[in-house]
Order: C-alpha cells, then structure tokens, then sequence
C-alpha cells in the first residue's frame, strides 16, 4: 500500500517527513493542499487534524501528523533513521531541539520575509527572531565540529529534522559560508543518494503564486 503525504513545497516541516519517506526506500506519493489558498484552515481538514497543520501522513487506517512524530514512524517501520541502542535518545533529543529552537524560527523568520505583503513584514520581529537563530546555528555549528553527522555515524531523524529548512533559496538570514560545519554536513546530506531539493520532491512553489 502506498503511503500518502498530505504536503506543499514550500514547508519545510513537510520536507522533513518527504525527504524521511524518500531516503526510506517505502511507497509514497505527495497530496498537494493549497496551505495558502487555507485548505488548512477549512472544517474538513480540521476533522483530519484538530491542529491543522501539515505534514499529514496516511498508511492504511494511521493518519498522523506532526513531522517529528512521521520520522519516528518511518524509523520504526523501516528500521532506518532512528539510531541504535541509547543513540536513539540523542536522535530524539536533536528533533525535539530542532522542532524548539531552529525550523520553527527559521519557518516563521521565513514566512514573514518571503510570504507576507512587503509593506506587512514586522521589522523588529524578524530582527528578533534573526537573532535567536545565529544562536541556534552556532549551537548546531560547533556541534557538528569533526563530526560528519549529527548522531553516531549515519544518516538519522535528526539530520534529516534539522536540515529541512536549511536548503530553501528565500532569505531568512541564513548563509551557509558562516558555517562551515554546518555547510559540509548539507552538502553530505544531499549527496546521499536520492536526495531531492524540496520543491522537487513535493508540489508547491512560491512561483506558482507569482
């Protein structure tokens, strides 16, 4: 049976569970909603999920939301992503950690620089937030100095939560030469084979809004 993933290409949250879902190796196929056209906030798709928010994934009679949740799914079907022995805590602690600290702000950064009106964008807001994410990407920096992968010595749900925003080409404050651990750690996640950049991988695009 092949999995379905409720998506748009511009979430990064969506990302994490279609890059999770692609890199597995199971059946999937993306569902495109118009997020911003509020597919997300009808009556109908509330009943799907009461926090109407996407990503949304369907496997038989399981529908479950919520990023971090799918890739403990998909580790747990597969056997992929999700580390092994007491490593699997530190791959929860590093998608809890992403989930609080870096997407969140990084999508919220990058909603209200790219997606609002330019005369709406809150100056001090973005200004804020910017600030909260250096922090973030120097803790992720100088984690991943000498390190080729976020936990133990593959690929896990960590890199691939953590990573998700980090390759979208709108501005939220972002260079990736800052970082020069954090830069090789992306470049080595999109090398790995079957990697797609995000609005390859899934329908959405803010130029389909032009």
């Amino acid at each position: 049976m092949t999995i379905k993933l409720q998506c748009f290409g511009e979430s990064g949250h969506s990302f994490k569970a279609a890059l999770g879902l692609e890199l597995s190796g199971l059946a999937w196929e993306p569902v495109y909603v118009d997020y911003f056209g509020g597919e997300g906030r009808t009556s109908e798709f509330r009943g799907v999920n009461v926090m109407g928010e996407y990503p949304v994934l369907s496997d038989g009679d399981l529908t479950l939301s919520q990023s971090g949740a799918i890739l403990q799914y998909i580790a747990d079907k597969t056997g992929k992503f999700g580390g092994t022995g007491a490593e699997k805590y530190d791959v929860l602690r590093w998608v809890l950690w992403d989930n609080h600290k870096l997407s969140s702000q990084v999508g919220m950064t990058r909603f209200l620089m790219n997606f609002l009106p330019e005369d709406k964008r809150p100056a001090e807001v973005i200004a804020f937030l910017q600030s909260r994410l250096k922090g973030a990407f120097t803790t992720l920096n100088t984690h991943l100095d000498g390190r080729d992968w976020i936990v133990g010595d593959g690929l896990t749900a960590a890199d691939i939560s953590c990573c998700s925003y980090l390759y979208y080409p709108e501005p939220f404050g972002f260079d990736r030469s800052e970082y020069i651990n954090i830069d090789a750690w992306l470049t080595r996640i999109s090398e790995t084979p079957g990697w797609k950049h995000p609005y390859d991988l899934m329908p959405g695009n803010p130029s389909d809004r032009a």
